[in-house]
């Protein structure tokens, strides 16, 4: 007998004397409907993106240019890449920082670029991750991943509870073959004897503006 054989014939041995699956509870639960939560799902967003070390800042729509420029500035930025769609009232308080407009930048040419700012399409709750569908205010898949910092200004409205609730919101750009992109934190890696090394495949400085 084989090994696989001799595995098989052990795992029959131990279900002979079940007489048959155990019936499953029911659950009720509707595919894409919001999951109940035991806090706002507003602060749950924020706590969970915290967690993966990225910085999180809450304020009103009017605020957003002021705090992409002191974010900008706190983190030494002086070029930056904007996605074609970009609104232009998120950079009118720039300071110092040279603006590029995407207009097919290569790798090697992205890499010189120190921020991208975006839009998001979704943020998730539960999970901390901002989908981005990469319409012309998030652009090419590129943008938010070369740069060393990711400036991505998220609105209320767009923070769902779970991933089925991301995807029915997402619509047409899930089953579309648009590529998405799912954020977690900043990127990181313990692949290489459990140390932990952020910047490996894509940004290492992620700071979220949740806009009220």
């Amino acid at each position: 007998m084989s090994s696989r054989d001799v595995v098989l014939a052990r795992v029959r041995e131990a279900l002979s004397d079940v007489s048959g699956a155990a019936d499953e509870a029911p659950v009720e639960w509707t595919y894409g409907a919001p999951t109940a939560m035991d806090e706002p799902v507003l602060d749950r967003f924020v706590e969970r993106v915290e967690d993966y070390r990225a910085v999180v800042e809450r304020c009103g729509a009017d605020e957003v240019p002021a705090r992409v420029a002191a974010a900008l500035a706190h983190y030494g930025a002086t070029s930056l890449v904007r996605p074609p769609g970009l609104d232009d009232a998120w950079l009118t308080q720039l300071d110092g920082v040279e603006v590029i407009e995407d207009s097919a930048l290569t790798p090697l040419q992205l890499n010189e670029i120190d921020a991208v700012v975006t839009a998001c399409a979704v943020g998730v709750a539960e999970t901390g991750t901002i989908v981005l569908d990469h319409a012309d205010d998030q652009g090419r898949r590129a943008l938010s991943l070369v740069p060393d910092i990711h400036v991505c200004v998220v609105a209320a409205d767009q923070v769902v509870s779970d991933v089925p609730e991301a995807i029915t919101r997402l619509g047409d750009a899930a089953t579309s073959r648009r590529p998405m992109t799912f954020i977690s934190g900043p990127s990181a890696t313990s692949d290489i004897e459990l140390s932990r090394v952020e910047g490996v495949h894509g940004p290492r400085t992620l700071h979220v503006i949740v806009t009220e």
